[in-house]
């Protein structure tokens, strides 16, 4: 292990294949771990008290004692409370992977082992931090060609990597593609989520037909949204898909996909809190707050915040919304318009980004992130909405730092 390394853990190893246990060990120690191996389940016992390592990683089909068994009798011994366990194992069943739930694993990963990304498999399992990714955010339509190489052409779509295998992602506009992308090159074995919608608008889930992944046998989408319309989250995610538009019905999708539908509410998965509220938009759109482990996150994207010269202005919504992302780390939200667009544009739903950058600074937020740009607007227009919105906070001599995401970056909190 390279001396001077804080990040560094120890790690059980406990594998009655050799092979096996020698590459874990192996591309553990090339990342800068210490290892040490458990040939059975029964030395393990005797052994993992002693040692009090970090991380406990276990096969489950192993003679004496099953890997899930020695998990639940280890987690008795209180000299362990703060050892966590990773199940690795070829079982793909359901019942297993609830049943490594129960004795308290933080993670399942499924054999074969994948030296590229077997790490950071591991690593995000026993994380205590979350990981929000950027596949979209552009609005209205996607726009590829030379004037949106930085920050990307597509539309509306992140993704939130929890501990524990824990994963959301937010609409499904053209970002989701690329997402898909991404997770089958990792080729993880199964994968679930919980999607959550904004709302109904084209940008924001027309590309959910194209989400690979909600092919696959085995895989989990729970879809998380509100009613619009009249029509359920269920209808308004099937109608695009009737064979009018599109080839392939919801019926074909090989994963469970089940609908949620929501309002204006609090939803907790584990150790995450979820807040939703209504915003400021035609038909009945959604912002939402992610709460976890100290850290917030809010997605509040096609919002129309009216100045207060306009005779649409409301300082109660304004109060509200600032109230719902107060002190929040990130909120990343509708910056539509330039000041001059905005005025040829009221009442479309959408937000100029000196009445966000107003708002976030109300609302005390750490980083205001500019999102759902206008498709006109080409990736220059945004370094100057940037400019404009920095320019704001700091003539209000606010604490609020802003940013503007591009497509494929990712931020750690």
């Amino acid at each position: 292990m390279p001396e001077g390394n804080e990040s560094a853990l120890f790690f059980c190893v406990v594998e009655d294949d050799s092979l096996i246990a020698e590459l874990a060990q192996s591309l553990l120690k090339a990342a800068g771990h210490r290892v040490h191996l458990c040939a059975s389940s029964r030395d393990a016992l005797k052994e993992i008290p002693e040692l009090k390592p970090d991380v406990v990683i276990t096969d489950i089909m192993m003679p004496e004692m099953d890997g899930l068994a020695l998990c639940e009798a280890l987690q008795s011994d209180a000299a362990l409370m703060d050892t966590k366990f990773v199940v690795v194992s070829a079982k793909a069943y359901d019942f297993d992977r609830e049943r490594a739930r129960k004795v308290g694993a933080v993670g399942f990963i499924l054999k074969p082992i994948n030296p590229a990304t077997f790490v950071n498999q591991i690593m995000a399992c026993i994380s205590e931090h979350f990981t929000v990714r950027y596949w979209g955010v552009r609005g209205t339509l996607p726009v590829p060609g030379q004037k949106s190489l930085r920050y990307g052409g597509n539309t509306s779509c992140i993704s939130m990597e929890f501990p524990k295998q824990l994963n959301f992602i937010f609409d499904g506009g053209s970002g989701i593609k690329e997402l898909s992308n991404h997770l089958l090159a990792r080729r993880g074995g199964k994968w679930s989520a919980k999607v959550f919608i904004s709302h109904p608008h084209w940008d924001h889930i027309n590309a959910i037909p194209f989400f690979v992944p909600m092919y696959i046998p085995g895989n989990e989408f729970e879809v998380i949204g509100a009613r619009h319309g009249g029509k359920s989250m269920r209808e308004l995610i099937s109608a695009q898909m009737d064979d009018v538009y599109f080839p392939i019905t919801l019926k074909e999708m090989g994963a469970r996909v089940y609908f949620r539908e929501v309002s204006t509410e609090t939803l907790t998965f584990g150790d995450v809190e979820v807040k939703s509220m209504m915003l400021s938009h035609p038909g009945l759109c959604l912002g939402y707050r992610v709460n976890f482990n100290g850290k917030s996150f809010c997605y509040i994207t096609d919002n129309e915040i009216y100045p207060e010269d306009s005779p649409h202005h409301n300082p109660a919504y304004e109060k509200e919304l600032a109230n719902f992302m107060r002190g929040a780390d990130v909120a990343l939200m509708d910056s539509c318009y330039f000041d001059d667009e905005y005025r040829r544009k009221v009442n479309w739903g959408h937000s100029s980004v000196n009445e966000v950058a107003r708002i976030a600074h109300s609302a005390e937020v750490k980083e205001l992130q500019l999102f759902h740009h206008d498709p006109d607007q080409t990736d220059d227009d945004i370094d100057r909405k940037l400019g404009i919105a920095q320019d704001v906070l700091r003539n209000l001599g606010s604490k609020t730092v802003c940013t503007a995401p591009a497509e494929g970056e990712s931020q750690q909190f």
